[in-house]
């Protein structure tokens, strides 16, 4: 049962062990304080993926940890390591997510090729480096697809500051990005008349997120900077409706051909912008109602600002860029092509079950707690499917988004009700349905900011994850 070794791995080194995995690295023996921003590029198809290397640069000062050097959380589709050249002793690692890997799960990969602009960030090393790019296999093990030696000494390796053009303001700060969490807000289809409504926005979501735990009771453990910049139009692309514009940072509605997820594919300007000051985790707002937004786990999250329902939003997605969790919900339409599940999944919110006796968060659950746990399924997805075909109608239709958002709201006031009479409704446990499958999968409540729009709390399992990754980068 290797899912429960690694469970068993997890509690541990959240109990002090943790700090053991980088005991030995000395941060000053191998790295200055700046950051190193290796550009690649990502090209393949739903089967085959290769990698070349772009640019080596100066990104801004080290906003990571120098004593938690190492990732030993297990989660991302990929995993980058770097090794110092001489020894061939790890010294940084990371899992993170991408674009090209969500993108591999999409029809169109299999019919033809796509290259996307990607970026690992990393302390600038004093000497020379290997570099793994690591990725899952079939039963969710990380192996080796890409190995490229890097010399910070090289003439490929340009260590010129970046004096970026751009405005930036601090929102809170609490410390040394050295043991805090850095993140850096930016904003695109906000227009030089509009800047004021930027910075509203920015201090309204933001505010939103910590109120929700656990960053509530974590914000000393936060910095949030933003920079600013200004468009020459108002909002983004959304071909969908066909409304096309040109924006600073490329955002776009449509992405994998879904009409409310938003992406940006130009990662160049994006970590240039950023990188204005010190981050390590990226929020963008989109100055947009049209319900959308995104979130790839070390990459970065989206909103669109103007929608009723942007503070949900905004902290959902965060909840797949920073903490890797997997969506729970399972009845709105996705882009990706679902696989069966044959392997425990390695999202730290959801579980295929493969031991009911063992369960990945079974410290959680009261003793005597059934596994399964009872719910009112079958009364959920009978209503679900309802408000689907209700949304598919109204989207074919093009009405204005007040009418999409009047259905969701009353979405939302139905499903407290339905979930408010609940038998388990307070239960941590194991409810059948999650991470896009109505069967087969599991999460640990009947309800969670990942599961539903009902209300901004998370499930016990989505709370200890993002503890789990504020402690990586504030200890």
């Amino acid at each position: 049962m290797k899912h429960i070794f690694l469970s068993f791995l997890l509690s541990l080194a959240f109990t002090g062990i943790f700090a053991q995995s980088s005991l030995g690295i000395n941060y000053d023996h191998y790295f200055t304080d700046a950051t190193m921003r290796f550009d690649y590029f990502h090209s393949g198809t739903a089967t085959e993926e290769h990698f070349s290397p772009d640019r080596i640069l100066n990104d801004g000062t080290w906003a990571g940890s120098k004593t938690i050097l190492l990732d030993d959380l297990n989660r991302g589709l990929y995993f980058v390591e770097i090794k110092d050249e001489e020894t061939m002793k790890p010294i940084y690692s990371r899992g993170f997510g991408s674009i090209f890997g969500e993108w591999q799960t999409i029809p169109e990969a299999k019919e033809q090729w796509g290259t996307f602009h990607e970026s690992v960030r990393l302390p600038w090393p004093k000497n020379p480096v290997v570099l793994t790019i690591k990725k899952r296999n079939n039963k969710n093990e990380f192996v080796p697809l890409w190995t490229y030696t890097i010399d910070p000494a090289s003439r490929q390796a340009n260590p010129a500051s970046y004096e970026s053009p751009y405005d930036s303001w601090v929102l809170i700060e609490n410390g040394s990005p050295n043991n805090h969490v850095d993140i850096v807000i930016l904003g695109d289809g906000y227009s030089k008349d509009e800047m004021e409504k930027f910075r509203g926005d920015v201090k309204r979501l933001a505010a939103e997120l910590f109120n929700v735990e656990p960053y509530k009771s974590r914000k000393a453990d936060f910095n949030v900077r933003v920079v600013e910049t200004p468009a020459a139009v108002s909002g983004v692309n959304k071909p969908h409706p066909g409304v096309f514009k040109r924006t600073p940072l490329s955002m776009s509605y449509s992405a994998f051909d879904s009409e409310r997820y938003a992406l940006a594919y130009d990662n160049r300007t994006i970590r240039d912008v950023a990188s204005t000051v010190p981050y390590d985790y990226m929020y963008i707002l989109i100055n947009e109602k049209t319900y959308g937004g995104g979130g790839i786990f070390n990459l970065y999250s989206t909103v669109a600002a103007d929608n009723k329902f942007s503070n949900y939003i905004f902290v959902h997605e965060f909840g797949h860029s920073f903490a890797a969790l997997a969506d729970e919900y399972y009845s709105s339409s996705v882009s990706y092509e679902i696989p069966d599940v044959t392997v425990e999944p390695w999202e730290p919110n959801v579980t295929a079950l493969p031991d009911p006796e063992n369960l990945k968060w079974k410290d959680l659950v009261e003793p005597g707690t059934p596994i399964p746990t009872p719910w009112d399924k079958e009364k959920f997805d009978a209503h679900s499917q309802e408000i689907q075909k209700e949304r598919t109608a109204l989207r074919a239709a093009k009405v204005p988004e007040s009418q999409v958002e009047d259905l969701f709201m009353r979405e939302k006031k139905e499903m407290l009700d339905m979930i408010g009479g609940m038998e388990n409704k307070n239960t941590t446990g194991a409810f059948e349905g999650a991470n896009y499958s109505q069967h087969g999968q599991y999460r640990s409540a009947i309800d969670c900011i990942m599961f539903t729009r009902n209300k901004q709390e998370f499930c016990p399992a989505c709370r200890r994850a993002i503890e789990q990754v504020i402690d990586q980068y504030s200890k």
